[in-house]
């Protein structure tokens, strides 16, 4: 969620010719992908979820839980009591219920992949593999049968359990006995488990188990099996949760993982060097942003947390820096929304001897690269439509997407802000947002925001008019000279863009 989270370059130049010493560019193309790609990911999640082992679901065989969004009830404080009797006795008998560590020889993918030609009903004699990860279902056949889907950081598998097997490998005075696994395991537990690959006669890879460890006992049940968690702000809130009960959540955190990684490696090869900033400004600067504020006690001096990393990273072009940028974390003591929150990840890039021609093509070779090497395609299906980020993009200035949008020339109201309004909310802008842009060209910005932003794809809208305060594109200049609308100077992010 940036707040400026739009595929927009705003030009820094009244001339297209390149200057001596370009000064950098903010770049917030980057951020659209990283907040549309989880957005897609997640909207398609929940028509994919599956039931995790179809095998396992059995209403009658499912253990307790308590409600998804409920860890004070009476039946909560009863299950958990239960749980930590199990504990004890796991203690009791020697078994130590929280294992300091624990060895595996194959994943759940790894095994499934080794293993994906064995035939239904055969076991993979000879074959020996070591497992682990959480029990999200458990299913009891009497007294001399069970299984357990296992699920790890890669996949699923099934853990078969039989009396004979597991007892068999058992000390006469050992505690790991089939009987106790029952009565000590639970769904949501992390066990370990050794055995030889077997397919069951209904095609489920399993571990064919003789030996298991219990690695961490649960003492907190999972959210309802059956109807999962859905309580948005439990989600939110609590995202241990949120990532156990949907596996599909996890995925979008390792997709962003690999987004920010990739996006440093394709700017270190093209010869921009990272260099971290100060998170703790004296004074705020950089964008137009209310700032967090707090104190250094040591020194009694006055603080506030970063909006922007601009100013730094101009200062180090200024000391001699080609090319530099910054993927940190930006705080904005501002409000809450889908498309804004008050911390976040931004990526500043700026680069000398460049105009914003240069800037753009950037833009778009990253976010090519970006699709492309991590989703293997430019088309990234998006609500009910299939963006194509493939390059080149369209380069258009923000005003005339704004007219296609709205119908209205903005430029011929002139400083007629009431009719600029008219204008905005006509096309749809909500009346007592227009009401609150008190100039002309805050009121364009407005309509692009609210109507052009989700309805421009591959489109970079590029501005024509640079704030007459400051200098641009001059190496030496000052980077805090001051644009009247913001502290810290102008750039991409100034309302006069």
């Amino acid at each position: 969620g940036c707040a400026r989270s739009c595929a927009t370059l705003a030009r820094t130049d009244a001339t297209p010719q390149l200057r001596p010493r370009a000064s950098g560019m903010r770049v917030f193309a980057t951020m659209l992908l990283l907040r549309r790609t989880a957005g897609f990911l997640h909207s398609t999640s929940r028509r994919s979820r599956a039931p995790l082992l179809r095998t396992l679901a059995s209403p009658a065989a499912a253990p307790p839980a308590a409600p998804s969004n409920a860890t004070d009830t009476d039946a909560y404080r009863e299950i958990r009591g239960a749980r930590l009797a199990k504990a004890d006795a796991m203690r009791a008998a020697g078994v130590n219920p929280f294992a300091y560590s624990h060895e595996a020889t194959h994943t759940a993918a790894q095994a499934q992949e080794e293993w994906k030609d064995l035939e239904n009903g055969q076991e993979q004699e000879g074959s020996r593999l070591t497992v682990r990860g959480r029990v999200m279902a458990k299913r009891v056949f009497g007294k001399k049968l069970a299984f357990l889907g296992l699920r790890d950081a890669t996949g699923e598998i099934q853990l078969f359990l039989e009396k004979k097997r597991v007892n068999g490998n058992v000390p006469e005075d050992g505690a790991k006995t089939f009987k106790n696994l029952l009565d000590w395991v639970d769904a949501g537990d992390v066990v370990g488990a050794t055995g030889t690959a077997k397919r069951t006669e209904k095609g489920e890879l399993s571990v064919y188990v003789d030996d298991w460890d219990m690695l961490t006992k649960a003492l907190a049940p999972l959210p309802d099996k059956f109807r999962g968690l859905t309580d948005v702000q439990t989600r939110y809130r609590k995202r241990e949760l949120d990532l156990i009960a949907n596996p599909d959540v996890r995925r979008t955190f390792e997709l962003r993982a690999k987004i920010t990684s990739r996006i440093r490696r394709f700017l270190d090869d093209q010869g921009f060097l990272e260099i971290e900033t100060p998170t703790l400004h004296s004074q705020p600067g950089g964008a137009e942003a209310k700032p967090f504020e707090t104190k250094h006690n040591a020194l009694d001096l006055d603080l506030t947390l970063r909006i922007a990393t601009e100013l730094h990273l101009k200062r180090l072009v200024v000391g001699g820096f080609d090319r530099v940028y910054e993927l940190g974390r930006i705080f904005r003591n501002e409000g809450v929304s889908t498309r804004h929150n008050p911390e976040f990840t931004s990526v500043e890039l700026y680069q000398a001897y460049a105009d914003y021609d240069a800037m753009m093509k950037i833009t778009e070779d990253l976010v090519e690269d970006l699709a492309s090497g991590l989703l293997g395609t430019t088309d990234l299906p998006y609500a009910d439509e299939v963006i194509d980020v493939s390059t080149p993009w369209r380069r258009v200035p923000m005003h005339e997407l704004v007219q296609e949008a709205t119908g209205a020339d903005f430029k011929a109201f002139g400083d007629d802000v009431a009719a600029a309004r008219a204008a905005a909310v006509a096309a749809g802008v909500p009346e007592g947002l227009a009401a609150k842009q008190p100039t002309v060209g805050e009121v364009v910005n407005c309509c692009f925001e609210e109507l052009c932003e989700v309805t421009r794809p591959r489109t970079l809208g590029i501005d024509k008019v640079a704030p007459p305060n400051r200098p641009r594109n001059v190496r030496g200049a000052d980077p805090s000279a001051e644009c009247p609308r913001r502290r810290g100077g102008g750039g991409a992010t100034c309302p006069r863009n």
